[in-house]
C-alpha cells in the first residue's frame, strides 16, 4: 500500500500565514490613521479588505521571514502584532501632519475672524468643528488625493518593509522617538499657514481703534465684525495658492520623517 508522507511545509506555511497578517496588521493602522482614509464614506469593512488586498500584493516584493521556533509563544506574537500596528500608525499619523497643520491654520484664522460663533458639524470627529478648518481640510484631502499621495502612502508602507521588516525587533523605548520635533514642525506650519490673516485682521483691529478715537458716535463694535470678515476672506483668497504650495513641498518630506520614524520601532 502507498505510504502517506507527512506535510513538510506545515512550519514554511504557518510561517507565511503570519507574514502575511503582520503586514495585513500595518497595512490596516496605516488606513486607520492616515487622514486621507478616514473620511466617513470609506466603510470599515472596506479599509479591513484593502488592508488584506495590499499584504497580499506587496508582500511577495518583500523578502521576509519570521522565525518559526518564536511563532510558538502567543505572547510573542502578539507584541509582534503591536508593533506592527504601531509602524503602520506611525506613517500614517506623521504623513497627514501637512493636513493637520492646514486644519489647525483654519482654526486660528476662524478665531481670529469671528468665525468660533459659527461652527458646523464635523462627521470624522462627530463633534462641532470650525467652518474655516473644516473648509481646508477637505481642500488639502482633495488636493493630496489630486498629487496622488494615497499612492505615495502605499509605497512608503512598501518600503517599512524592507527599512523594517516584520519580525522579532528590539525597540529602543519611546523616549527616543521625537514627538516633539513633529509637534513643532505641525505648530509651525499652521501658524506659517495663518499668519497672513492675523496680521491683516491685527491692522484692522488697530484701524479701528484709531477711528474708535477720532469717531466716538460711530458704533465699532458692529463694523468690526463685518469688516474683519471681509479682510480675512481676501486675505484668504490671495494666499490659499501660497497655501497649496507649501502642502505640496511638505507632503514628501513629511512621508521621509514617516518613514525616519519607523526606526525607533525596530
Amino acid at each position: 500500500m502507498p505510504q502517506v508522507l507527512p506535510l513538510a511545509g506545515d512550519q514554511a506555511l504557518v510561517s507565511l500565514m503570519v507574514i502575511y497578517f503582520m503586514v495585513s496588521v500595518r497595512f490596516l493602522a496605516l488606513i486607520f490613521t492616515a487622514s486621507v482614509f478616514m473620511l466617513p464614506s470609506f466603510p470599515n469593512q472596506a479599509k479591513l479588505w484593502v488592508s488584506v488586498m495590499l499584504s497580499v500584493i506587496v508582500t511577495p516584493l518583500a523578502d521576509v521571514s519570521i522565525p518559526t521556533a518564536l511563532l510558538g509563544d502567543w505572547v510573542y506574537v502578539l507584541l509582534m502584532t503591536a508593533r506592527e500596528f504601531l509602524i503602520g500608525a506611525s506613517i500614517g499619523f506623521i504623513s497627514s501632519l501637512p493636513l493637520y497643520a492646514l486644519q489647525a491654520s483654519g482654526y486660528v484664522e476662524g478665531m481670529v475672524m469671528g468665525f468660533n460663533m459659527m461652527n458646523m458639524f464635523d462627521p470624522l470627529s462627530s463633534q462641532q468643528s470650525s467652518v474655516l478648518a473644516q473648509v481646508k481640510y477637505f481642500l488639502a484631502i482633495w488636493f493630496f488625493m489630486r498629487w496622488n499621495g494615497h499612492i505615495l502612502l502605499v509605497r512608503a508602507l512598501a518600503e517599512s518593509l524592507t527599512l523594517v521588516p516584520p519580525g522579532p525587533g528590539a525597540w529602543p523605548g519611546a523616549g527616543g522617538v521625537p514627538w516633539l520635533d513633529w509637534l513643532q514642525r505641525l505648530f509651525l506650519m499652521a501658524m506659517s499657514l495663518s499668519l497672513p490673516v492675523l496680521g491683516a485682521v491685527i491692522l484692522a483691529d488697530v484701524g479701528l481703534g484709531f477711528v474708535a478715537r477720532t469717531v466716538p458716535q460711530m458704533n465699532v463694535f458692529v463694523l468690526g465684525i463685518p469688516l474683519k470678515i471681509c479682510v480675512g476672506f481676501l486675505v484668504l483668497l490671495a494666499i490659499i495658492p501660497s497655501a497649496v504650495d507649501v502642502m505640496h513641498a511638505e507632503v514628501e518630506r513629511a512621508v521621509e520623517y514617516a518613514l525616519s520614524g519607523i526606526y525607533y520601532w525596530r
